[in-house]
């Protein structure tokens, strides 16, 4: 069955709710076929009646018992039941409630059960424990029962014991299971149980997971449309590999990290394996078995497994196996920056408005994650925390969890005060950050001050020494770079400005060469910018990172403008438009001035705030346009007359209508101020708008004047009140909404600027086309590739950067700790565990409540039987006194042993441990369906087993199956002439017709079982009346490990079993069963044994121990027929011994579907439950673990 990613044989519980006479029979044969049973109590007729007499021990539930129970429960069929049925109901009870592993009774409210699918999952994992087997295949079954409900508080309490000791590799086919059903709870359960997650995650686990993504999951969509393309491309059998999952990876993480999973080569392709483990698992359909079932050889294939499987959990957004799987990694604050990235990445695509929403909250707190191990990092140790901020990141793309934090535009992380702090230091470059800004202007400005000890350094090494180093040192840090640029650019500015008013002249003057010339170094500074990559991402993403930036973009566009306008006035004819050009570059310049600015902490948020409110006022324009140009079009089509002038025909529907809302209204609109000398009748005057419509006489206005006003007032009051206040609003609602996260944005937004003047060479231009130069050299001549500088990305050493991660995951577990006690301290958590504990403690208090009525009712049973029998005795005496004498010795009742009241408990369950014995009757040989024949039992309750308890209706059918050996049979038996040349309790020939117990009675020919009455007569499918002997050896030997020292279990030394399986039965055996007459060995050892070992074994049995000897309590016996064995202990002491490795020589199958193996001795061991018995004694012989 395929029950929630988990396929299980298919779990079948009876559940019984009331039922008549056919519900019994049901439960009857459920409980045969071993399928576990809930008996709903108070549902009424049968379920009550079994529900009523589970508790008791067999030997209590009599007939009459049953028959008080059904005159109760069935008032209105109660007349219809005979004597044979309430036997049969008897029978059939007590067979039910002898199994109570098989059997749960599920009351409503009490013993702490509240719901019935507890019951039902709890009946099933008692009928599981209670299966004998090998290994661990029954704890697993009971595992995958869990899973399939999802009851990890059942699987902990239940499950997960001392009883069975779980191997890593054995939870690795549940854990996937888990992981793809989405059941965080259990895989936090195997991690805590030893599922290591390096060593779980290979590279076919991985695989099947992604294959087994959600059908809603975007990533799955994402991936299937890889796949698409490359198999329209050049493979249409495509299958999904690692490389696509990378692929689609890096659109989401980022094009500035390396692909997580390279492209393999055929011969490189890692395959890696884990044991293969004794179950079958399936998923959607696909077994998980083959997952493991590969070489020895186990070898992780990736950097870090856990990343992989923390990025399988976060594409389909599962939060609670997320946080559990992040709790495992060890490069944690990128792994939380990463999700955080894909998260938000993945939200900008999710069509779904809740599960967009569910990342963008998921990424938010991985986030917070980061932020909460980074600070817990730079409190211990400053240095090292900023070390976790630039160090590359292998298992990540070969990045640093500042450019995940950038890419992902975590402005929380950058804003936090550690990483500011580290931007400061990177933006005073090896300066102290206390310099004042005055002192480093003051030293520009005046070189020789360097050397006066105005500024000082960080390292004590520069603040010593003098001249060149400390001008290097000085020159190259980014804030006297940035002011160099600063005094730069406004002295291109100013030198501009000078020339676009003062000496434009046809031919270029010196100053305007000059600007040329710093221009020339401004354009080969945007090169080496759009140029630079040293993380060698291709042109093309250098480009797409240079153009991303809007500042770039304005740059880009005043230089282009800026050689328009310098193309133009290099040509005589179009000097004039040339100025023009270049007067509107300027002003391009000039906005570039804002960009200088973001850097000062009180004039960066402003801009800020500019740059969104810019974005207000373009969507702002879309709503002003309508009314403009609807105003504008009417007011032009009202007044003017066929106007052909484009040029006008703009100024009077646009420009008009834009400066109507300043305050400009047209002078002739109402008629008042019409003046003909103003305008053009015609249209023909280029510098006069065309008049206005107006009489014949061209005096007096013609169009409707109230119109026209009334619109004119519609128009301002829409335009001026509505809309302006609108955009007043709106500039409002982002002044607020920025002004909350200015902070944030501007430390954000501060690192490009750094970022960028780090990197930037340190002389201003146009003097930087020296340092232009320099690199043009290194780069085309000398090859030399470009390097970031190690204060941003920084590669550590193999054992400097294990030390620092494994420092990282300690602090990690710190803040895991600290937040767990933050959200127990919280007080909707204190509520709950306060209720938690509450209802525990009722809980309790209600189970003690039952325990004690119990006890009571037994203590008061007691009592009432001494009382009893007290009355009786003083009857007794008052009696003997009457008569007076001293009355007979015979007659004086006797008083029963009081029963131990403190320890009523211990009392049930010995009695319970007698009842699975036996009940003191043979149990089995009573069942009623006799095996391989469909013949019925006649039921036979308890009370009734003994022959000297009168039976009136006791009529068993008469059974004995047809043999083909009929020279070795007895007769039939139906008839007595056949039987009256058999000799009973005697030697009869070759065939011995004594018993272990004694002389029996033959009765009507037929001998009678001396245990009781069965249900059966005739000899069945054995092979002669009376009691037919066999031998059963017991050959073991002590198990050992490795070393050859013996094992032990519970301090006691454990044994190992010599047993066999045939093809039919499920359960095996031990190597004996019956004799022919005049042999020595059972016929069924002969078959394992090579011919010419019998006498070598024959000898061995004979020096063997009797271990037993009796009757067999086998489903084959009958009233005339029986199995009785003798049990012979044949121990090897020394693994060594010759004698065992000449056994282990002897054993040889003939038949191909028998087994034999050496199998651990254990209470579960899959045997016959007469072997089993026999198995004990052997163990209790030598004192070994049973």
């Amino acid at each position: 069955m395929l029950c929630l990613g988990v396929a299980i044989k298919i779990p079948i519980v009876c559940v019984v709710l009331e039922g008549g006479p056919g519900t019994l029979h049901t439960i009857y044969n459920a409980i045969t076929n071993g399928t576990p049973c809930v008996i709903v109590e108070g549902s009424g007729r049968v379920a009550d009646v079994i529900a009523q007499v589970a508790s008791l021990p067999v030997s209590e539930i009599t007939i009459c018992l049953i028959q008080q129970k059904l005159s109760l429960f069935f008032q209105e069929m109660f007349e219809t039941f005979t004597e044979s049925r309430v036997v049969e109901w008897t029978k059939k009870i007590q067979d039910i409630v002898r199994k109570r592993q098989l059997l749960t009774i599920f009351r409503e409210g009490k013993d702490g059960q509240q719901d019935v699918d507890v019951a039902i999952l709890q009946a099933l994992l008692k009928a599981s424990q209670s299966q004998d087997h090998f290994g661990h295949e029954n704890w697993d079954h009971q595992l995958k029962l869990a899973v399939a409900w999802n009851r990890v508080d059942i699987a902990r309490s239940e499950i997960f014991t001392d009883q069975w000791q779980w191997k890593p590799s054995d939870l690795h086919p549940t854990m996937t299971a888990a992981l793809i059903s989405n059941k965080p709870e259990f895989v936090k359960l195997f991690l805590e149980n030893g599922v290591r997650l390096k060593e779980f995650v290979t590279w076919d686990t991985l695989l099947y997971l992604y294959e087994n993504l959600e059908p809603s999951c975007l990533f799955q969509c994402k991936l299937h449309k890889v796949l698409a393309e490359e198999r329209l491309a050049c493979a249409p059998a495509a299958r999904l590999h690692m490389h696509h999952v990378a692929q689609v990876l890096r659109e989401l993480l980022g094009d500035s990290t390396q692909p997580l999973y390279p492209r393999p080569r055929h011969s490189d392709r890692p395959r890696l394996s884990l044991p293969v483990p004794h179950i079958k698992l399936n998923v959607q359909g696909v077994s998980l078995r083959s997952l493991y079932k590969r070489s020895s050889g186990h070898v992780t294939f990736t950097m870090d497994p856990v990343r992989d499987l923390l990025i399988w959990a976060i594409v389909q957004n599962r939060r609670e196996l997320a946080g559990i799987i992040w709790a495992q990694s060890q490069d944690c604050i990128a792994a939380a920056l990463a999700c955080s990235k894909i998260l938000k990445e993945l939200s900008k695509e999710e069509e779904d408005t809740d599960s967009s929403e569910e990342m963008l909250a998921l990424a938010d707190e991985f986030e917070h994650r980061a932020i909460g191990v980074f600070t817990e990092c730079y409190r211990k140790d400053e240095e090292r925390a900023q070390k976790l901020l630039i160090r590359v990141s292998e298992a990540w793309g070969k990045t640093t969890c500042l450019q995940l934090a950038l890419e992902a535009k975590d402005m929380k992380f950058v804003s936090h005060g550690g990483i500011q702090a580290f931007l400061t230091k990177v933006w005073w470059g090896q300066l102290c950050v206390d310099n004042g800004l005055w002192r480093v202007i003051l030293c520009m400005l005046a070189c020789p001050l360097l050397f006066t000890g105005l500024v000082s350094f960080r390292e004590k090494r520069l603040q010593a020494l003098g001249g060149p180093a400390r001008a290097r040192a000085f020159f190259n840090a980014p804030v006297v770079i940035f002011h160099l640029n600063i005094l730069s650019y406004f002295a291109f500015l100013c030198l501009l400005a000078y020339v676009l008013m003062v000496d434009f002249q046809p031919t270029p003057s010196w100053c305007e060469c000059l600007i040329y010339l710093w221009l020339f170094s401004l354009v080969c500074e945007e090169t080496r910018q759009l140029f630079y990559d040293p993380d060698e991402c291709g042109l093309r993403k250098m480009a797409s990172l240079y153009f991303s930036d809007f500042w770039n973009k304005l740059d880009v566009a005043a230089i282009l403008l800026f050689i328009a306008g310098l193309t133009c006035r290099l040509i005589p004819s179009t000097l004039y438009p040339g100025r023009i050009v270049l007067s509107l570059a300027f002003i391009m310049f000039c906005l570039r001035l804002m960009h200088i600015f973001t850097v000062s902490k009180t004039l960066g948020p402003k801009i800020i705030i500019v740059k969104r409110m810019m974005k207000d006022v373009f969507f702002f324009l879309f709503l002003l346009a309508v009314w403009v140009v609807s105003f504008g079009v009417a007011k032009q089509a009202i007044l003017i007359h066929n106007e052909s002038r484009v040029d006008w025909i703009f100024r009077g529907v646009v420009y008009h209508s834009y400066l109507t809302i300043f305050g400009q209204i047209p002078a002739y609109i109402d008629g008042v101020n019409f003046n003909m000398d103003q305008c053009s009748p015609n249209g023909t005057d280029p510098y006069k708008p065309k008049c206005p419509e107006s009489d014949a006489a061209g005096q007096a206005p013609a169009f409707p004047e109230w119109l026209t006003v009334l619109l004119l007032c519609l128009y301002l009051l829409f335009t001026n009140i509505l809309l302006l206040n609108l955009l007043i609003a709106m500039f409002n609602y982002t002044f607020q909404q920025v002004q909350e996260h200015t902070d944030q944005i501007w430390k954000f937004q501060r690192h490009d600027l750094i970022e960028e003047y780090h990197g930037r060479p340190p002389a201003p231009p146009p003097f930087i086309l020296l340092s232009h130069l320099q690199l043009l050299v290194k780069r085309v001549v000398l090859k030399i590739p470009a390097k970031r500088h190690k204060q941003l990305k920084n590669k550590l050493e193999k054992n400097e950067e294990a030390a620092l991660l494994s420092w990282e995951m300690y602090l990690k577990e710190n803040y895991l700790q600290n937040r767990q006690c933050q959200l127990q301290q919280q007080p909707e958590q204190r509520i709950q565990d306060i209720s938690s504990k509450v209802d525990a403690m009722v809980e309790l208090l209600d189970m003690d409540r039952v325990k004690r009525s119990s006890s009571m009712e037994q203590r008061l049973a007691s009592l009432e039987e001494q009382v009893a029998q007290t009355t009786r005795a003083l009857q007794w005496i008052v009696t003997t006194l009457k008569d007076s004498g001293f009355g007979s010795e015979a007659g004086v009742p006797t008083l029963a042993p009081q029963r131990a009241t403190d320890e009523p408990d211990a009392e049930l369950g010995s009695r319970r441990q007698a009842e699975e014995a036996g009940d003191g009757y043979h149990v089995n040989a009573r069942h009623l369906l006799y095996p391989n024949s469909p013949v019925t039992r006649f039921p036979v309750p308890n009370e009734k087993v003994p022959w000297q308890v009168e039976f009136a209706i006791y009529d068993p059918p008469f059974y004995t199956a047809e043999r083909k050996d009929t020279a070795l049979v007895d007769p039939v038996g139906d008839a007595p002439e056949p039987l009256s040349r058999i000799s009973f309790n005697t030697l009869d020939g070759p065939r011995d017709r004594r018993s272990f117990h004694g002389a029996y009675a033959v009765r009507d020919g037929l001998p009678l079982n001396p245990m009781g009455r069965t249900g059966l007569r005739g000899r069945g499918s054995l092979s002669c009346f009376g009691p037919n002997h066999a031998l059963h050896p017991v050959v073991t030997r002590w198990r050992r490990n490795q070393d050859g020292a013996i094992c032990r279990k519970s301090i006691k030394k454990m044994l190992e079993v010599l047993v066999v399986k045939r093809p039919l039965p499920e359960l095996w055996a031990l190597p004996g069963g019956s004799r022919e007459p005049g042999e020595k060995l059972p016929q069924k050892l002969k078959q394992i044994l090579r011919r010419e070992s019998w006498p070598a074994v024959e000898d061995l049995l004979q020096q063997g121990v009797e271990v037993y000897k009796g009757y067999v309590d086998d489903p084959r016996n009958t009233d005339n027929a029986w199995i009785e064995t003798v049990a012979i202990s044949v121990h090897f002491q020394d693994h060594n011994d010759v004698e065992l490795k000449r056994l282990n020589s002897y054993l040889h199958a003939r038949d191909p579907g028998v087994s034999i193996r050496w199998q651990v001795v254990d209470r579960r061991i899959p045997l016959y439950a007469n072997h089993k018995t026999i198995l004990q004694k052997a163990a209790a012989l030598f004192g070994a673990h049973y």
